[in-house]
C-alpha cells in the first residue's frame, strides 16, 4: 500500500499543495470525481496520457483509507 501512497504527492507550489498524482497537476479530488461520475478507467487514461493505472489505484486507495477515518480534529496553527 505504501508503494500505491507513495504516488500522492503535496507541494504547496502545485495546486495550492492539493494532493495530486506523482507531482503532476491532476488533483486526487478531481481524478475521484471523474470515476464517480461514471468515467471507465480506459477513458480517464486516455484523455489525460501522464497517467498510469496504478495512480487511479493510489487514489481509491487513498478514498477508501480516508472513509475508515473515525474522528476529524480541525488544526488550528
Amino acid at each position: 500500500m505504501s508503494e500505491l501512497f507513495s504516488r500522492l504527492t503535496s507541494d504547496p507550489e502545485i495546486c495550492h499543495g492539493q494532493l495530486c498524482v506523482r507531482g503532476l497537476r491532476y488533483p486526487v479530488s478531481m481524478l475521484l470525481e471523474l470515476l464517480a461520475s461514471g468515467m471507465s478507467e480506459q477513458e480517464i487514461l486516455a484523455d489525460y496520457p501522464d497517467l498510469e493505472a496504478e495512480d487511479l489505484r493510489a487514489c481509491l486507495t487513498y478514498a477508501a483509507q480516508l472513509s475508515e477515518t473515525k474522528s476529524i480534529f480541525k488544526v488550528v496553527v
